[in-house]
């Protein structure tokens, strides 16, 4: 299996992959809106013998700690082929995407997601206590440092794209 870099040609195939790992159109029109807003500096696929296989999306977003801006990026959608789903294919993809942040200089990743899946790869919720965004998570919303500190402090606001707002999390 290969983790490249999404490309133009992809696009059609990754909408798919969305809408068949999820209900509904949400997901597959976010990252549409996401790339037509061009706040997406990582975007990964995973490719198994040729064959499009899952998908991850990292996009800007507006982090400061005590007035003080940290470069950051969200876990913005994930989707592996239903079929394939608990081989590890999420894993590589998340940590493929972990690596580009780093490499990018990203100092902090959040995420709404699974609060159980996610600690494996470093998220948590008690990292983001501190962190106020418009949409409620719960232990759902987790913080990853990537590099130790950059969420050092007192109050945080993470101001998401505005994209997120056009389905049910907004």
């Amino acid at each position: 299996m290969e983790i490249r870099p999404e490309l133009p040609d992809d696009h059609a195939l990754v909408g798919l992959l969305y809408r068949q790992a999820f209900i509904g159109n949400y997901e597959a029109e976010l990252i549409d809106e996401l790339r037509r807003v061009g706040v997406t500096p990582i975007a990964l696929v995973a490719v198994d013998d040729g064959e499009l296989v899952g998908h991850i999306m990292f996009a800007t977003v507006g982090l400061e700690v005590d007035g003080r801006p940290v470069p950051s990026l969200a876990l913005a959608e994930m989707a592996v082929q239903t079929d394939l789903q608990r081989a590890g294919i999420g894993g590589k993809l998340i940590k493929a995407g972990l690596d580009a942040a780093r490499a990018q200089g990203c100092a902090v990743v959040v995420v709404l997601g699974h609060p159980t899946y996610y600690p494996r790869f470093g998220f948590g919720a008690e990292l983001a206590r501190h962190l106020r965004t418009q949409f409620r998570g719960g232990d759902a919303f987790m913080a990853l440092e990537l590099q130790p500190g950059a969420l050092d402090g007192e109050d945080g606001v993470v101001t998401y794209p505005a994209a997120f707002r056009l389905g049910p999390l907004g």
